[in-house]
């Protein structure tokens, strides 16, 4: 863990910092210059004390000799033996769909099979074996909000954010596995740990302190940031965004992994015992936290890593594939499959499509597994964001905002860490699309993965769960759907009460008090 010795807050309060010592300072400088980077202290001399203080603390969390090493391992990512050929020159990969025997799907499995791994699920879950882990760095920028993603509001009747949407499912699950191990709802918990960036921390807390949790004890929600690295220029410059600040961003979501050692999450799941756990990305609105499905099914297999997908819609979606290259598990891109690939059937399929496993950042991890980060975490690669940086000028300190981009962003993906696995510690579920993954990345009115896709997804699902439960739905608009609780439901179980009615759509079907 030599990127970063200590979680960054920006923007705290720096009354009780002391200014470093000329001692101090000198060897900093010494430390940046070496490195070639000494133009982040351009400015030092003429900072007010306060702002030197927040300078040298920033300045202090990197390393500027591993920044400047990975961004030239990014810049130009070494071959891996597999990828080239015996003459060294680059060699086409092989990709393979993963093999039966590390996948499931619930388009086609028996039910027999998905009711063991429910109930396999739930008995993880009563004995306090499995936590949550969610992705929730973003800002709603492009949504027209500056607040935290999972604050936003889809517009259902409910007015019901993501965070309360996917709290109260985490509250159901934990009623349905302590109802099935017949003990009080109060002995089984959850935690949910959410991961924040920077920038959307302190709003997050506030947030769930406003709203008491969403009915989830305080102990049981923890809070916690994922790391940042510089933004460097287009010339290998660390940029500065003001005279006493560096420009920094998240580093990926794939930062989760040293996140989770850095903040002591993984000290806090091992105390608790926990075994299991859940990973997702806040903007999925139907994301089935903690599935007891999900989590039988994995534990069955006792792999380190299980992954969701949904099927590709058409050979050409822009989604990354889950799939075999060079016989090891790993995400590609569409951009790097050709036409013939893409548009290639299932020969035991008709009309499906042969590499069609599209990845929606949905995983389970054993414990055991990201006891491990320590071990490989360094070695994950870091990608290439070429961005629009805002930054001071070395010359005068004025800021500037650059009309093109000037500069690179650094992260890391989740996913980079599939291909360490062999393939006995590996598995995909499929699952519906329709049930499960409704992103929301767009601003109102785009008509794809906005607010507006959301809630209707959601509308769907219930007025498909109601039907099934055997209501009638009516409605002048043959779209309107209806709103089930997340309390009053997780996955459509516990509607026995609507059979036989007619509900008028749109509705909202509240758990009973």
């Amino acid at each position: 863990m030599d990127k970063v010795k200590e979680v960054l807050h920006l923007g705290s309060s720096t009354k009780d910092v002391q200014e470093p010592s000329p001692e101090q300072v000198s060897e900093l400088r010494a430390k940046y210059t070496s490195a070639g980077q000494s133009q982040v202290l351009t400015f030092y001399d003429e900072l007010p004390a306060a702002e030197k203080a927040t300078l040298f603390k920033q300045l202090s969390l990197f390393d500027p000799l591993y920044i400047n090493t990975i961004t030239a391992k990014a810049l130009a990512p070494p071959k891996k033996e597999d990828e080239t050929d015996d003459d060294g020159a680059s060699a086409k990969p092989s990709l393979e769909p993963l093999p039966e025997s590390a996948t499931a799907s619930i388009l086609d499995s028996k039910p027999e099979d998905i009711d063991k791994w429910y109930a396999a699920g739930l008995d993880l879950i009563a004995a306090n074996k499995v936590a949550v882990v969610l992705m929730a760095g973003g800002q709603g920028t492009r949504l027209g909000s500056s607040a935290p993603k999972g604050c936003y509001d889809i517009g259902l009747p409910s007015a019901k954010s993501l965070f309360q949407i996917q709290a109260e499912r985490i509250r159901k699950v934990e009623k349905l596995a302590a109802s099935k191990a017949g003990v009080a709802s109060t002995a089984v918990t959850v935690p949910w740990y959410v991961m924040t960036s920077g920038p959307t921390r302190q709003p997050t807390e506030d947030y769930f302190k406003t709203h008491a949790y969403f009915g989830l004890a305080p102990e049981n929600v923890v809070i916690f940031e994922q790391g940042v690295l510089p933004c460097i220029s287009n010339d290998g410059k660390i940029l500065l965004e003001a005279k006493g600040k560096v420009a920094v961003a998240p580093d990926g979501n794939g930062g989760i992994y040293n996140a989770l050692v850095e903040s002591k999450v993984l000290d806090d799941m091992k105390t608790r015992g926990i075994e299991h756990i859940h990973a997702y990305c806040v903007d999925n609105c139907l994301v089935r936290v903690a599935d007891p499905v999900f989590l039988g099914f994995a534990a069955e297999l006792d792999v380190d890593i299980a992954t969701k997908v949904v099927r590709k819609r058409n050979a050409t979606e822009s989604v990354g594939l889950i799939l075999l290259k060079n016989g090891r598990p790993d995400v590609v891109e569409y951009s790097e499959i050709d036409k013939e690939t893409a548009e290639a059937q299932d020969p035991r399929q008709h009309g499906v499509l042969r590499f069609r496993a599209a990845n929606i950042v949905n995983h389970y991890y054993s414990f055991r597994f990201l006891e491990t980060i320590p071990r490989w975490a360094k070695d994950l690669p870091h990608h290439v964001a070429r961005k629009k940086i805002p930054y001071a000028d070395l010359a005068t300190g004025d800021a500037v905002k650059p009309d093109k981009p000037n500069g690179i962003k650094l992260e890391q993906f989740v996913f980079d860490v599939f291909p360490m696995l062999d393939l006995v510690r590996f598995a995909c579920m499929e699952v519906r699309r329709e049930d499960e993954f409704s992103p929301l990345k767009n601003a109102r009115g785009t008509g794809e993965d906005d607010p507006d896709t959301s809630k209707r997804d959601i509308m769907a699902q219930g007025k498909r769960w109601v039907q099934a439960a055997g209501a009638t739905v009516v409605s002048e608009d043959p779209q309107s759907g209806i709103e089930v609780s997340p309390l009053m439901s997780y996955g459509g179980e516990g509607l026995e009460k609507v059979a036989g009615k007619t509900i008028t759509a749109p509705a909202v079907i509240e758990l009973e008090l």
